[in-house]
Order: structure tokens, then C-alpha cells, then sequence
């Protein structure tokens, strides 16, 4: 009747503890208080505090199952396994929990579920008082101080701190055999509480529910994480003595501590490959076997990662669950939040370090792409051409654009398609002429983020990225990337031209060349009718209407309306000139001068008229050329109405007849000239 009215009227003299039967409190008496376990295993010396445990326990070495199912063939070599056993053929639950209607077939599980209700944790850890409801708890967590792993494999050289760790290895590694299957979609799995979270996923149970909201959750391990929501705090008893990281989760403290130690235990079986985490295996097992199980039922979109395919749903579902506390911004990806808060301190924090260069960052992903600048490593490649880069994003986009042709993005307005969502997004700005990227110093705005990196540098000079070479600094990560490849020896050029031998390094170098081919100048001017191949050409020519020229110099007066003018103009006050020919000792403040200069020495004429056997070294010699097969004469001065089909006549004519100007000034003796070959 006790177990009915909860009445224990056997109660401990040394501490609070009370039983429901003496035979009870002496056993707990002498565990707890005395340290006598009088009974011992005459195999392996294990002792005890009772006889009843002991006969259980001597069951390990003989086999010993005396307990029988009498319903099929399964049998115990303890009577409470038993009793549990026999509820999957009653599905009798007759322990009732009276706070929430809680029922089970097994006493001791009713007994841990009541500690939910009262936040009873008697199990403490010595070590570190880590505090628990359950005794196996703190017995794994005594583990963690020891290092103790008890439980070996027979078959090669790996040991656990918990059996089931063991059985769990046992089936991955040794038999492949994975018993648990998925009527509904075939998922097999080797552990049943695996199987159990998967069925969650069909049949849409969450039956981890809040008790201070609406939120519930298929895993118990996101019930944890949201109650600090509530709390503010979480229990952190896991500490690494390395560094100070805390954290609530064993599992996390195992990861982390690889991070010093270097670990790195899931290794691919078919390559060389090794990783500190099992997901990240799991993900590169991918791209040998190509498999895609997730797949977006809006879309037909596949993917090889879970957390990959609850992303992509967010682009149909319109889903933002990350929101700043500090502003009204949303995102559908954690990572753009945590940059955006950047915005509201001013400042991140960024502990990884390169020792070559200085740079900073705030993900440790980011230093290991930044060092492959440094080592030219580049271990993404291509499995069907010798396309490698040194980052995945680069491949993925390099496999659309080359071996599928996919471009599953269409513009609305004109009928452009692209292979990536992002693409067209930058593509749509020309069409609205949006620009949302802008100077909190300036009234600069752009439509591309890169493009007000580059234009920030100009405000503070600051060139972070460093070739740890010759010591070239730049602003721009991409103008580094493309600096590097002048030590590494040749650029490939694995963009080749379909209409000639033509091939290129860079996809928009290849794109503007293709339209020599085809003749399409796609940029007009609405004031002249003006037509290019390139916006920034466009952009460019527009500022001769306008009279626009926004970059200055910072040591005199003068403004130019393109930066390599101003780059140009800024040798006067240097007189720097770092680019050397090696045959005859020539200088050049421009490369581009350099390599017009190399050609007097090798006779080489790329520039190839269309219309006759016409060649030469200078592209603005063919530009002048072209004219006589077409009369074109596209250049007008506003104050007489010349006309010019060569920009720089147009230039030399306006300082000679209207301005005066004479800027070029001879080094030998004092005169003054509007031509510089004067």
C-alpha cells in the first residue's frame, strides 16, 4: 500500500533520506555512509553492497538468463528487464504521474520522471558539482575527470566510456548493419533512438513541449536550448581548462576540446580525408557517392544536407526566425544576423589570426579560406575537367556554369537568366536602380556590396590584404587573389572562346571578348547614342556629358573621371615607377604601359582588324584604325562642334583651341605642351 500513499517511514539518522522498507535504508546506509560492500565477485573482484546485486551481477560472466518471455523467445538475466519487455505485447502502462497523466510500465522511470516536476538533482560530482537526476548521469560525467573507458572493441583498437557507445560503434564500423528501417521512406539507421527522432520527421509528433509557452519540439535537446530563452541562463557544467569555453551539452565539450587537441576521428573510408566531426563526414561521403536525399517538394531542389534543405524552404516560406533585438531586421540564415549586429556595436570580435599577413577574423572557417591565399592551395576540384579553387562556393558555381548550363532564375522584365539566386537579385537593380549599399561617410551608394568595400578604402587608405611575396597591399581581397597569381606562375585560362583559339582566366574577360564575335554592345547612351559592350565603359563615357570627375587628388588640385587617370596623374608627385623592363632597363609607373612597351621588344601585335590585314601592339592604334572602314566619329566638342573618332584627339583638340591648357612639361628644358609626344 506504500507505493499508493507514498508513506516511507524508514528514515536515515545521518541525512534526509527515507524508504519505504528497512531492507532499503540498510542498503543505503552502507553505501552511502559506511563504504562497506561486504559481497564479492570471485571473477574480476567487483563489490557490493548487496547480495541480491552481486547474483545480478555474476549473470555478466556466466550468461546466466533466468528470466523468460512467455510470448516469444526474448529472456532477462534481471526480472525488471523482464517486466519491461512484457509491455511491448501489453502496452500496459500502469504507473501514473498525478502532476501531468505521465504513464509508464516501468516504477524506476516514473521515480526519474517526478524529478522533472520537483527539479530534484541528488547526484552531485565531487570534481565540480555537476548535479543530476539521474545516478548514470553522474556516473558518466565522472568519466569526463577520469578519462576512464572501460568498454573495448574486440576488433580493432577503439574504447568508450559507455556501453552503448560501444554497441553503437560496433554496428557502424564492423558490420554495417543498420536494423532499423523506415516504412515510409526506406531511412535505415543502426540506433533505435535515431529511428524514434527520424519517425518524428513523418508523422510531425513534437513531444518536447514548453511549460511557459506554446513552443514544442521533436528533440529534447532544442527543448534545453529554448527554456534559457525564458531563463536567461543555462547550466554549463562541462569546462575546457584550456581556453575557459563552457557548455551545457557533453557532446559539445567533446567537439570542442578537438579544437586543441587536433583530433580528428571520422575519417573517409574511400579517400584521405579526416574531420573533428561526424556531420561534416557525413557531408563529404556526399561527393563520392552523389547522393541527395533531401529534396524540396515546391521546387524539385535536392541537396545532401538537412540544415541545407530547412534553408532553401525558407525562400518559398518567406520564414526570417533570426530578428536583431536592436532594430527591426530579419533573416532566414543566423550567420547574416550575426553580421548585422556588427552594425549596432561598431565592433566584432575576431580571435583568429594570421601570422603572415595581420588579418583577422571573426569565424575560424574565414582564417582557413584566408590562408589559402597564402599557400595557393586549392583543394576543391572539378571531377570532370582540371578546374580546382580554394573555395566550394567557387566550384558549385563553376559546375553550374560550365557543365550543366542551368540557370533556373529568370528577370521578369527582360528575359536574363542566371545560375544563382544572388545573380539575379544584382541583376534586377539595373532595372529598378536600387542601391542599397551605402557610405555612412559619403552619399555614395552602390548596388553591389563589393563595390562599396572598395569605394570604404578610399575614406581610410586601410589595405588589408598583403602578399606575403613582395609585400603588394590592396583593399580588395579579389585584387589579391588576382596579384597572387603573377607569382604562382601562369594564370590558367580555363575560359576558351568557341569561335577562336581565345581562352582567359577570368569568365568576364571571356564575356567581353565573345563580343567581338557577336557585335553586341547592349549599353546605349540616351544623350549621343553611344554603344559598348561594358556598363563601366557606359559609365565612363557618360561622365563626358556630364563633366563628372569624382576622383581627386589629395596633393593638388586635380580631379580625373576615371581612377587609372588619377593612379597616372599621382606618379608626378611620387615619380614611383615599379614596373621595370628586364631587357632594356625601362621604367613604368603602369604596368599597362609596361606590357606595350614589352612588345617593341618581341614584335608581338594582338590587335587584329576585321575588315583588312591590319595588326598592332596598341589597342587604342587599332580603335583609331577601325574608323577609316567605318567613318565613325562618335566624339563631338560642345564648343565648335568637332568631331573626332579618337577620344584622346578630342581631349588634345579642346586644350589646344578653348582651354589653353598645356600639362605636359618637358624634363630638359622649360617648355610647356598640350601633347605629350610633342
Amino acid at each position: 500500500m506504500r507505493t499508493h500513499t507514498g508513506e516511507k517511514p524508514y528514515k536515515c539518522e545521518q541525512c534526509d533520506y527515507s524508504a519505504a522498507r528497512k531492507p532499503t535504508l540498510d542498503q543505503h546506509h552502507a553505501a552511502k555512509h559506511t563504504g562497506e560492500k561486504p559481497y564479492m565477485c570471485g571473477e574480476c573482484g567487483h563489490r557490493t553492497t548487496s547480495k541480491s546485486v552481486l547474483s545480478q551481477h555474476m549473470r555478466t560472466h556466466t550468461g546466466e538468463k533466468p528470466y523468460k518471455c512467455d510470448q516469444c523467445d526474448y529472456s532477462a538475466s534481471v526480472k525488471s528487464r523482464l517486466v519491461h519487455h512484457l509491455t511491448q505485447h501489453t502496452d500496459e502502462k500502469p504507473f501514473l504521474c498525478g502532476e501531468c497523466g505521465y504513464r509508464t510500465a516501468d516504477k524506476s522511470n516514473l521515480s526519474q520522471h517526478m524529478k522533472i516536476h520537483s527539479g530534484e538533482k541528488p547526484y552531485k560530482c565531487g570534481e565540480c558539482g555537476y548535479r543530476t537526476a539521474k545516478k548514470s548521469h553522474l556516473t558518466s560525467h565522472m568519466k569526463t575527470h577520469t578519462g576512464e573507458k572501460p568498454h573495448k572493441c574486440d576488433h580493432c583498437d577503439y574504447s568508450a566510456a559507455e556501453k552503448s557507445y560501444l554497441d553503437h560503434h560496433f554496428l557502424r564500423k564492423h558490420t554495417g548493419e543498420k536494423p532499423y528501417l523506415c516504412d515510409e521512406c526506406g531511412y535505415r539507421t543502426a540506433d533505435k533512438s535515431n529511428f524514434f527522432r527520424h519517425m518524428r520527421t513523418h508523422t510531425g509528433e513534437k513531444p518536447y513541449k514548453c511549460d511557459q509557452c506554446n513552443y514544442s519540439t521533436a528533440m529534447k535537446s532544442k527543448l534545453v536550448r529554448h527554456l534559457t530563452q525564458h531563463t536567461g541562463t543555462v547550466e554549463k557544467p562541462y569546462l575546457c581548462d584550456e581556453c575557459g569555453y563552457r557548455t551545457a551539452e557533453k557532446s559539445n565539450f567533446s567537439r570542442h576540446m578537438r579544437t586543441h587537441t587536433g583530433e580528428k576521428p571520422y575519417k573517409c573510408d574511400q579517400c584521405d580525408y579526416f574531420s573533428a566531426q561526424k556531420s561534416k563526414l557525413v557531408r563529404h561521403l556526399t561527393k563520392h557517392t552523389g547522393e541527395k536525399p533531401y529534396m524540396c517538394g515546391e521546387c524539385g531542389y535536392r541537396t545532401a544536407d538537412k540544415s541545407n534543405l530547412s534553408q532553401h524552404m525558407r525562400i518559398h516560406t518567406g520564414e526570417k526566425p533570426y530578428k536583431c533585438d536592436q532594430c527591426d531586421y530579419s533573416t532566414a540564415v543566423k550567420s547574416k544576423l550575426v553580421r548585422h549586429l556588427t552594425q549596432h556595436t561598431g565592433t566584432v570580435e575576431k580571435p583568429y589570426f594570421c601570422d603572415q599577413c595581420g588579418y583577422r577574423a571573426a569565424e575560424k572557417s574565414r582564417l582557413s579560406q584566408h590562408m589559402r591565399i597564402h599557400t595557393g592551395q586549392k583543394p576543391y576540384k572539378c571531377d570532370q575537367c582540371d578546374f580546382s579553387t580554394a573555395q566550394k562556393s567557387n566550384l558549385d558555381q563553376h559546375n553550374v556554369a560550365k557543365h550543366t548550363d542551368e540557370k533556373p532564375y529568370m528577370c521578369g522584365e527582360c528575359g536574363y537568366r542566371a545560375a544563382y539566386k544572388s545573380d539575379l537579385s544584382k541583376h534586377m537593380r539595373t532595372h529598378t536602380g536600387e542601391k542599397p549599399y551605402k557610405c555612412d561617410q559619403c552619399n555614395y551608394s552602390t548596388a553591389v556590396k563589393t563595390n562599396l568595400a572598395r569605394h570604404l578604402a578610399q575614406h581610410t587608405d586601410e589595405k588589408n590584404f598583403l602578399c606575403g611575396e613582395c609585400g603588394y597591399r590592396t583593399a580588395d581581397k579579389y585584387n589579391l587573389t588576382r596579384h597572387m597569381r603573377n607569382h604562382m606562375g601562369e594564370k590558367p585560362k580555363n575560359y576558351n572562346c568557341d569561335y577562336c583559339d581565345y581562352s582567359a582566366a577570368e569568365k568576364s574577360t571571356l564575356d567581353y571578348h565573345l563580343t567581338k564575335h557577336t557585335g553586341e554592345k547592349p549599353y546605349m547612351c540616351d544623350e549621343c547614342g553611344y554603344r559598348t559592350a561594358k556598363k563601366s565603359a557606359l559609365s565612363r563615357h557618360m561622365r563626358t556629358h556630364t563633366g563628372e570627375k569624382p576622383y581627386k587628388c589629395d596633393q593638388c588640385d586635380y580631379s580625373a573621371a576615371t581612377k587609372s587617370y588619377l593612379d597616372q596623374h599621382r606618379t608626378k608627385h611620387t615619380g614611383e615607377k615599379p614596373y621595370m623592363c628586364g631587357e632594356c632597363g625601362y621604367r613604368a609607373a603602369l604596368k599597362e604601359n609596361l606590357l606595350r612597351h614589352m612588345r617593341t621588344h618581341t614584335g608581338d601585335k594582338p590587335y587584329k582588324c576585321d575588315h583588312c590585314s591590319y595588326s598592332t601592339a596598341d589597342k587604342s592604334n587599332l580603335n583609331r584604325h577601325v574608323t577609316q572602314h567605318t567613318e565613325e566619329r562618335l566624339y563631338m566638342c560642345d564648343e565648335c562642334g568637332y568631331r573626332t573618332a579618337d577620344k584622346d584627339n578630342l581631349s588634345q583638340h579642346i586644350m589646344r583651341t578653348h582651354t589653353g591648357e598645356r600639362p605636359y612639361k618637358c624634363d630638359q628644358a622649360d617648355v610647356l605642351t598640350a601633347q605629350k609626344d610633342h
